[in-house]
């Protein structure tokens, strides 16, 4: 099994050594200076971050070496992404507290292996710039989703959303469109 795990992840284990010792150091701290100190962590461990980027405390943050971020991000309390299958988050992004987006999951179609021993299935997510992710959502992975859409809190999102949709449910579904519901205030 040691030797299994050394196989799939031998070139990135002392990166996961030393983003789970960081991590667990940096994500309690309180207030601006813990967000200057989580920021400065993730601008090394992360593949790419443009630019300063709000991680507030209590945020999971894993296989953070196939993690991509533009400029402007926001992530709240308590939110979990996973980069192990790749995740290239735009410009800025808002993610919401306790969201979910993970990258990867467990094969489970052969029978006569534990499901526990199977390989993971990596599938990059892609979120373009100027999304919405709200509280307790859930992005799966292979997911791209478009520029300016809103993803309802609590939402489930296991397929495509296009540009400026606005999806809610279990599983998301369009359920408007920032486009058609803008008035002449809203800029």
């Amino acid at each position: 099994m040691l030797q299994r795990f050394r196989k799939r992840y031998g070139k990135y284990l002392v990166h996961i050594w030393i983003e789970e010792y960081l991590t667990w150091l940096t994500r309690s701290l309180p207030s601006m200076l813990g967000f200057v100190i989580r920021w400065f962590v993730y601008r090394f461990l992360f593949q790419e971050l443009s630019s300063f980027a709000y991680i507030y405390s209590g945020v999971y943050i894993y296989h953070t070496y196939g993690i991509k971020v533009g400029k402007g991000l926001s992530v709240n309390v308590g939110a979990h992404l996973d980069g192990r299958g790749g995740l290239r988050i735009g410009d800025h992004v808002m993610i919401g507290p306790y969201a979910v987006i993970v990258s990867s999951s467990h094969q489970h179609k052969q029978l006569n292996v534990p499901m526990n021993s199977l390989d993971h299935i990596l599938e990059p997510i892609v979120i373009e710039d100027d999304v919405w992710i709200g509280a307790k959502a859930i992005i799966m992975g292979g997911v791209h989703i478009s520029t300016g859409a809103v993803i309802a809190a609590g939402s489930v999102v296991t397929t495509d959303v296009k540009a400026f949709d606005i999806v809610a449910g279990v599983p998301a579904k369009p359920v408007g469109n920032r486009k058609i519901n803008t008035t002449p205030n809203d800029s």
